[in-house]
């Protein structure tokens, strides 16, 4: 029987002395364990003790941003835009079992893979977008607890400075569990969602129609796009990608427990659902009756003030502690993705098992994020709603690129070897980033020619994506047999299970090609023009 190879002799963003056993917030768990789990009590036991980075950022997700696009869309199109709720969890449980993977098989989070197997260029442009959407992501975090404790009575800058010693008081400790159990605090907080549906359903005693299509339509199609784009931001959001990576590699995850991780991801997953249908259907029974779009934009704060008139004083208190803690759930996990991604590109201890004096750097960036997100909010006659769904949407513009990236490394066979993509999963992925380029082109377009019929379009966007990912190399891994499933058919089910990523800077850097470059450099312009469309967008509407 094959042994794990001992995560000392990786090359791992935690330093050499904090590598040993799990230790999660339910149980620790021995790396040298590598016994068969034949009962049910035994795998339960080892699914406690892994679970954790997955359940962890799928409940971030539902964060003040997150909160508010589907109190718009449950608002404006009742339960309309369900399926596309149920849609876009498919895709992020996709997206972050890939990225699960990579950081248990490779050992290193996800900003330093980039760099080191696409160059320095391309990592610093991954950062930057990091950085940039992080931060202002970190602003709507702020916003929404302002305006869920403003709801309450709490001045803003009451509000914002106390949410801000909450999150930074959070890592202070260096203590990987201790940071956990408070995330676990914050995830069964997050479930009040749940009621708020169920107390909407028993005040109204009727389901909310399914809007026609000429309903859609009487939102303008840009503004339609819009929360579409804002809904697949909010939901799969770029910084969750570098955030679950890490923090796989922070709980000492490697491949032999890989598959407890896809269970916790799963888990994950099935909350966030929870959660997020628990707002959409809130509002949708709340706004049931009304106008389809009912008047100007609502912020989150008003949203409640509506929801507490129409459903009673408990839904509006409901809604307001939903924001609240999904605001500083979602801040602490924006925050830590930052700061584990500055930790990559700087090559120095960044963990949660590190102290402020072992790791002044990793908390230092961390501290730096929440400051400067509380001190931008506090700026006076800001439209919090409109900055809110203006961030969710630029994270789905920003998405395809990261989403390419990520499709890339899990191709790499240099790094992943048996533990590559299959072809199937690479061709849900090709769909999926396909049409999250389609997306982001139709609001461009439609910001450009506001006239134009945009079925066409969709279709002609469609084709030009699918081109794209093509010289950039991923149908290739569909269409053609790869070394690794011969050898994968070769290895033992325990010798796959020890298998993981030699050091980086062992490994033949991957040549680009001047097609995938090419293709690259295109995306990158293509990005930037959809958020110039953005912008004008938000300032017509502001």
């Amino acid at each position: 029987m094959a042994t794990l190879i001992p995560l000392s002799e990786r090359r791992s963003s935690l330093d050499r002395a904090h590598q040993g056993d799990i230790e999660g917030a339910l149980g620790r768990l021995s790396m040298a364990d590598t016994a068969p789990r034949r009962s049910i009590s035994r795998w339960l036991a080892t699914l406690l003790a892994v679970v954790g980075p997955g359940i962890v950022v799928m409940v971030a997700d539902n964060d003040a941003g997150g909160i508010s696009t589907y109190a718009e869309a449950g608002r404006n199109y009742g339960s309309g835009l369900l399926w596309c709720l149920l849609l876009l969890a498919g895709v992020l449980f996709v997206n972050q079992e890939m990225v699960a993977r990579l950081g248990a098989v490779t050992g290193v989070g996800h900003a330093r893979l980039i760099r080191e197997r696409f160059g320095r260029c391309w990592g610093q442009f991954a950062l930057g977008d990091l950085l940039l959407l992080n931060l202002l992501t970190i602003i709507t975090e702020f916003i929404g607890a302002s305006l869920a404790l403003g709801y309450f009575g709490v001045s803003r800058f009451v509000a914002v400075p106390l949410t801000a010693v909450v999150l930074c008081a959070v890592p202070a400790t260096g203590n990987y569990r201790h940071w956990e159990r408070a995330m676990y605090v914050f995830v069964a907080g997050s479930l009040v969602t749940v009621p708020l549906a169920a107390l909407g359903y028993l005040r109204v005693h009727s389901s909310p129609a399914v809007p026609l299509l000429g309903d859609v339509r009487g939102a303008g199609a840009s503004g339609f796009l819009l929360l579409l784009l804002a809904l697949a931001g909010t939901t799969v959001a770029p910084w969750q990608l570098f955030f679950q990576q890490s923090n796989v590699v922070d709980k000492r995850i490697t491949p032999r427990w890989i598959s407890y991780e896809r269970v916790d991801t799963l888990l994950g997953t099935a909350l966030f659902v929870a959660i997020a249908a628990g707002v959409f259907m809130g509002c949708a029974y709340a706004f049931n009756g009304l106008p389809p779009h009912g008047g100007a934009f609502l912020d989150a704060g008003d949203i409640a003030v509506v929801l507490r008139d129409r459903l009673g004083p408990a839904a509006g208190d409901l809604f307001a502690v939903a924001l609240l803690n999904g605001s500083i759930i979602g801040a602490a996990a924006v925050s830590l993705a930052t700061s584990y991604a500055v930790g990559d590109a700087l090559d120095v201890k960044h963990s949660l098992h590190r102290t402020w004096r072992e790791a002044p750097v990793f908390h230092g960036a961390y501290l730096l994020v929440i400051l400067s997100g509380a001190v931008l909010v506090l700026i006076p006659n800001v439209p919090l709603g409109l900055v809110t769904e203006a961030v969710q949407a630029l994270s789905g513009i920003l998405l395809p690129s990261a989403s390419i990236f990520l499709l890339l490394l899990c191709n790499d066979t240099a790094v992943l070897g048996p533990w590559v993509n299959p072809r199937w999963l690479n061709g849900i992925a090709m769909v999926i980033v396909t049409g999250l380029l389609t997306l982001s082109g139709l609001l461009l377009i439609s910001a450009i020619a506001p006239g134009v019929d945009l079925m066409w379009v969709a279709a002609g966007l469609a084709i030009v994506g699918t081109a794209a990912l093509t010289a950039l190399g991923v149908s290739r891994s569909i269409r053609r047999p790869r070394r690794h499933d011969r050898r994968r058919g070769s290895m033992s089910r325990w010798e796959r299970l020890a298998w993981s990523t030699p050091p980086l800077e062992r490994l033949e850097a991957p040549e680009l090609g001047r097609g995938r470059t090419v293709a690259l450099v295109i995306l990158r312009a293509y990005l930037l023009l959809a958020g110039l469309a953005l912008v004008v967008e938000f300032v017509r509407l502001a």
